[in-house]
């Protein structure tokens, strides 16, 4: 799989991880508290993103970004995957979300028309047949909207099944960094982000052939809307509470990464607002400049193909616009930012700011609870989230921080006041080299990363498994 396709999930930034990697680099994940156990769990093929666990086999299946799919088989003796299905089985080309419930798998992606210049989002739902093979059909499909020519196409990608089973809860990200014209050497004038981009879709999990269009009014009085404003969730979860939270990765540009509590019906910011911090692209008397913006980094793709710019036709906030603030971080960790007043990089901790949410180009993935308290003390009931990029080698996130490649344990604690939620972050496992999705079953979390390899990660629990 191609660094240029994964930028969808993570954007540029984020992928200087793995282009200034080192072949002769070999750090291995380590514990950074005590009662956790590392081992590595299997080599797979390179460019697997999505992990999930089939009820009905109980063997692992992990997908590439190119539509393959492959099961993973355990027995007692030895681990080994298989290729089972193709693009040419399910129709989406990328392929970035992967569910199963039950004795179904629900796959979210994109399908390309027009040499690649327009897409559509698609959720296939495969049902077992009596033979174990799945038999596909499409859940929903958008209309045909354009396509950028850039690394911004985040397309439909996470998934989340509501506690009830019976909606889904999918990912459309936006098509653009920081909602610049994108208009694909001008085939779409003026075109910025779609009305099917920028949100998360409810839709029902027995549905079939719905067509999401293109039209706000149509989305809303059919509820398939549920949250807007949201950049890129890649992933999403409910928490043992039944709220539902999504991780979104911010622009090029040194907004925080954000965490939502999504509910119905809420605007989340985008493109005015990222990371508790204004997008100035907004503003008409900006000046995109580096020198004046230490927001901007000049290594910044969208610094380097100008899509900072000076911008009067950007669209105005509507006035009657509420916009939900993300998951305030109080840290002690992931909570590096740069100031507003000063441009001078702040730990959160020092300043005694919260953080909204987790320090800039860390690029959230893989974000999983304990969702029956399995774990023991301090993990139980709480949630998780990885670190795709690591600052060390990430030109973005270098000068923020030079951590990253982690696994975090979140504290998350409703505060009545805000009507919102705050989080604790505790840095607990790094030394990982890309890891887009995390999968825990009982105690034992296993984390996958692009370059070919799933760790098995031992929490501490006091039940007797």
């Amino acid at each position: 799989m191609s660094l240029f396709v994964f930028a969808t999930a993570c954007d540029q930034n984020e992928m200087s991880t793995a282009v200034s990697e080192k072949p002769t680099d070999k750090i291995l994940p380590k514990a950074l508290v005590s009662d956790i156990s590392i081992a590595p769990f299997m080599e797979i093929e390179r460019g697997g993103i999505r992990l999930g666990l089939d009820p009905v086999s109980g063997d692992f299946f992990y997908n590439t970004m190119r539509g393959d799919i492959f099961r993973i088989y355990r027995n007692q003796d030895s681990l080994y995957d298989e290729k089972i299905y193709t693009v040419e089985d399910h129709g989406i080309e990328s392929l970035q979300g992967m569910h199963f419930q039950d004795s179904s798998i629900f796959l979210v992606g994109n399908k390309f028309y027009n040499d690649n210049r327009a897409t559509k989002g698609i959720v296939i739902r495969g049902k077992l047949d009596a033979e174990h093979t799945y038999v596909w059909d499409t859940l929903a499909i958008t209309e045909l909207y354009g396509k950028p020519k850039t690394l911004y196409s985040h397309e439909f990608n996470g998934i989340a099944m509501g506690p009830d089973k019976n909606y889904i809860y999918v990912n459309s990200g936006a098509r653009t960094d920081h909602g610049e014209v994108q208009d694909n050497d001008g085939l779409y004038p003026g075109l910025r982000e779609s009305n099917l981009t920028a949100c998360v879709f409810k839709l029902p999990a027995d549905g079939k052939d719905i067509v999401l269009k293109d039209d706000m009014d149509y989305l809303k009085k059919n509820g398939y809307l549920f949250a807007d404003g949201v950049r890129n969730a890649y992933d999403l979860d409910f928490s043992p509470s039944g709220h539902l939270f999504a991780v979104s990765n911010s622009s090029d540009y040194d907004h925080p990464e954000d965490m939502f509590w999504l509910r119905e019906g809420h605007h989340y910011g985008f493109p005015w607002r990222m990371g508790d911090t204004d997008n100035p692209q907004q503003y008409p008397d900006w000046d995109p400049d580096p020198e004046k913006d230490p927001f901007i980094n000049p290594a910044a793709y969208a610094y380097a193909n100008k899509y900072f710019k000076n911008d009067p036709d950007f669209p105005k906030k509507p006035k009657e616009l509420t916009i939900t603030a993300p998951v305030m971080n109080y840290g002690p960790d992931a909570n590096f930012y740069r100031d507003v007043e000063s441009g001078e990089v702040l730990d959160g901790d020092e300043s005694g700011k919260p953080v909204g949410t987790f320090t800039s180009h860390r690029s959230p993935l893989g974000l999983f609870f304990d969702q029956d308290s399995t774990l023991s003390s301090p993990f139980k009931g709480d949630g998780f989230v990885l670190s795709y990029s690591f600052g060390e080698n990430s030109p973005l996130m270098r000068p923020i921080s030079s951590l990253g490649g982690d696994l975090i344990h979140m504290k998350l604690e409703y505060k009545p006041e805000m009507d919102n939620y705050i989080v604790h972050c505790y840095r607990i496992v790094d030394g990982f080299r890309n890891p887009t999705d995390a999968l825990i079953i009982a105690n034992t979390v296993y984390v996958i990363e692009t370059g070919g390899m799933i760790w098995k990660i031992t929490l501490p629990t006091d039940i007797n498994l």
